[in-house]
C-alpha cells in the first residue's frame, strides 16, 4: 500500500502513519500557529478596510458598501454548494484507510456544479441587483468576481483535506486581505468613487483563486494511487454528505450577513453601517476560530473516521483552549473599551456600544462551546448541523422583525446574540449525548479562568470605583502582562494537554 508523508513537509502524498495523541496534537498545533498568524493579518486587514470604508464614504454610502458585500458573501456561500467541507472531510477520510485512488473522481464531481452555480448566481446578482438593498452599482462591481471568490475556498478547502496548510495561510490569510487593503488605500488616496472602492476589493480573488489552483495541481500530481478500494467514496455518498451542509453554509452565512441587509431595509443605511462597524471585532474572533478548526479539522475527520473517540476528543478540547485562550482577552477587552473602539471609526458610530457589549457577551459563552458544528460535519452529522443552523437563523429573524424596527442597530445585536447561542449550545448537547465528546478539559478551564481573572475581575473591582482612564488601562496593562506570564509558565497544560 503506497506510504504518505504529509504534505505540509512534500509534495507527494501517501497513507500517513498512525500518530500518537502527542504527535498528532503537535501537527494540529503548528497547523494552528500558522493559521493563527495568518488570521492576525486577516484579522487586522479587515479592521483596516472598515476603518477605511467608515472615513473615506459618508455613513450611507459606507451601510451600501457593507450590504453589498453582505449580498456578495451569501452569493458566494451559496455558490460553493456546501462542498468545501466536503472537501476536507473525504480526502481526509481517504487518507485515513490509505486509499486515494478515487481524490480525482472526487474533486471532479464537486467542481463542475460549482462552476455552474457560481455563473448562475453572478449573472443573478448582475441582473437583480436593482431589487436589492442599497447601490445597485456596488453588488453590480461584486458580481464579477464572485465565481473566483467561490473557487478560491473551494480549492483551499481541497489543500486542507490533504493536510496542506500553507497555501491558505499564504493565500488567504495574508496574500488576498493584504491586497485588498492596499488597493483601497489608494482608492482613498486618488479619492476616486466607491464604485471602484467595491470592485478593487473584490479584484485581489482572481490571482488568489489562480494561485490556490496551482497549489492544488502541486499536490495532485504528487499523489500515487492504487486500486486498493479501501475508501467509502462514492458520488452519491459525497452529495448525500454534502446536500445538507450546502444548505446549513448557507444559514450560516445569513447568520453573519442577512442581518446587515434587515438593518439597511427596515431602519436605514446609516444604522446599517454603524451595525456593521460595532460588530466588526466578531470576525476577528470567527478568524481565530476558522484558524484552529481549519488545522485540527482533517485530523479530526480521521480520528473519526477509525472510531478513535478518545483521539477526536482530544483534538475537540485542546483546539477549544487555543480558541479561548486567544479569543476571550479580545472580547473582555471590547466589552471594557467599547466606546474607545467605536471612537476610532469616527464620531458618527459612537451610539454602537450596547450593540458591542451584548455581541462580546454572546460570543465568550460561543467559544467555550468550541468548534461544536465542525465536530458535527466531521462525524458525518451533516443533517444535525443543517437543523441547529435553521433554528439559530428562525431565531434570529424573528428577533430581527420583532426588535429592529423598534430598536435599530441594537435589535439586531439582540437577534444575532440569541442566534449565537442557539447555534452553540444546541449542538453542544447533541455532540456530548450523541458523539461523548465535550470541550471542557483541563486546558479549556484554565484558559477561562486565567482570562476571567486578569481581564474581567480587575475591571469589576474598579467599576464601582469609576477610576479614570488611567487606572483602567493600568490594570489591563498589568493583567495582560500576567496572561501572557501565566501562558508562558502553563504552556504545556495549554498547548499539550499535559499536566
Amino acid at each position: 500500500m503506497t506510504r504518505v508523508s504529509a504534505p505540509e513537509e512534500t509534495d507527494t502524498l501517501e497513507r500517513p502513519a498512525v500518530e500518537s495523541p502527542r504527535g498528532m496534537l503537535r501537527g494540529a498545533a503548528r497547523g494552528g500557529i500558522a493559521n493563527l498568524a495568518g488570521t492576525a493579518c486577516t484579522g487586522l486587514a479587515g479592521v483596516g478596510v472598515t476603518w477605511l470604508a467608515a472615513r473615506a464614504l459618508d455613513p450611507h454610502t459606507a451601510g451600501a458598501f457593507f450590504a453589498a458585500t453582505a449580498t456578495f458573501g451569501l452569493g458566494v456561500t451559496v455558490a460553493k454548494l456546501g462542498v468545501q467541507t466536503s472537501l476536507v472531510y473525504w480526502p481526509a477520510r481517504m487518507r485515513a484507510v490509505g486509499d486515494l485512488s478515487r481524490f480525482g473522481e472526487c474533486l471532479r464531481v464537486a467542481m463542475l456544479p460549482v462552476a455552474v452555480a457560481a455563473a448562475l448566481i453572478a449573472a443573478g446578482l448582475w441582473f437583480g441587483a436593482g431589487l436589492l438593498p442599497g447601490r445597485p452599482d456596488l453588488v453590480r462591481a461584486l458580481a464579477l468576481f464572485l465565481p473566483a471568490a467561490a473557487f478560491t475556498d473551494v480549492l483551499l478547502s481541497t489543500t486542507r483535506g490533504l493536510r496542506a496548510m500553507r497555501p491558505t495561510v499564504l493565500l488567504d490569510r495574508v496574500m488576498r486581505p493584504a491586497a485588498q487593503l492596499a488597493l483601497l488605500v489608494v482608492v482613498w488616496a486618488a479619492g476616486w468613487g466607491p464604485q471602484l472602492f467595491a470592485a478593487l476589493w473584490a479584484l485581489p480573488y482572481l490571482p488568489t483563486a489562480l494561485l490556490a489552483g496551482y497549489a492544488l495541481k502541486r499536490l495532485y500530481v504528487g499523489i500515487r494511487p492504487d486500486k486498493t478500494e479501501l475508501s467509502d467514496f462514492t458520488p452519491k455518498r459525497f452529495w448525500g454528505f454534502t446536500a445538507p451542509r450546502a444548505v446549513a453554509s448557507f444559514a450560516q452565512m445569513a447568520l453573519q450577513r442577512v442581518d446587515v441587509l434587515m438593518v439597511a431595509s427596515l431602519a436605514g443605511l446609516a444604522p446599517a453601517a454603524m451595525y456593521a462597524v460595532a460588530g466588526r471585532f466578531v470576525i476577528l474572533g470567527q478568524f481565530v476560530n476558522q484558524g484552529v478548526s481549519q488545522s485540527v479539522q482533517p485530523r479530526l475527520a480521521e480520528r473519526l473516521a477509525v472510531r478513535d473517540t478518545e483521539g477526536a476528543n482530544l483534538l475537540y478540547r485542546q483546539a477549544t483552549a487555543w480558541v479561548v485562550l486567544c479569543c476571550w482577552p479580545l472580547y473582555l477587552l471590547v466589552f471594557t473599551y467599547a466606546p474607545w473602539y467605536l471612537a476610532l471609526f469616527g464620531e458618527h458610530y459612537s451610539n454602537g456600544v450596547g450593540v458591542v457589549r451584548v455581541l462580546a457577551a454572546a460570543m465568550l459563552v460561543a467559544t467555550a462551546c468550541g468548534m461544536v458544528d465542525v465536530v458535527l460535519a466531521m462525524a458525518g452529522r451533516t443533517w444535525w448541523n443543517l437543523a441547529n443552523v435553521g433554528l439559530a437563523l428562525i431565531v434570529m429573524l424573528g428577533v430581527d422583525a420583532l426588535l429592529i424596527p423598534r430598536s435599530g442597530a441594537f435589535g439586531a445585536a439582540v437577534g444575532l446574540a440569541a442566534a449565537v447561542l442557539v447555534n452553540n449550545l444546541v449542538p453542544l448537547v447533541q455532540v456530548v449525548r450523541g458523539l461523548g465528546l465535550h470541550p471542557f478539559g483541563r486546558a479549556t478551564l484554565l484558559a477561562c479562568a486565567m482570562a476571567a481573572g486578569f481581564f474581567a475581575a480587575p475591571q469589576l473591582a474598579l467599576w464601582a470605583l469609576h477610576p479614570g482612564p488611567a487606572v483602567k488601562l493600568a490594570a489591563t496593562g498589568a493583567g495582560a502582562v500576567a496572561y501572557c506570564y501565566a501562558a508562558v509558565r502553563l504552556r504545556k497544560t495549554l498547548m499539550q494537554g499535559e499536566p
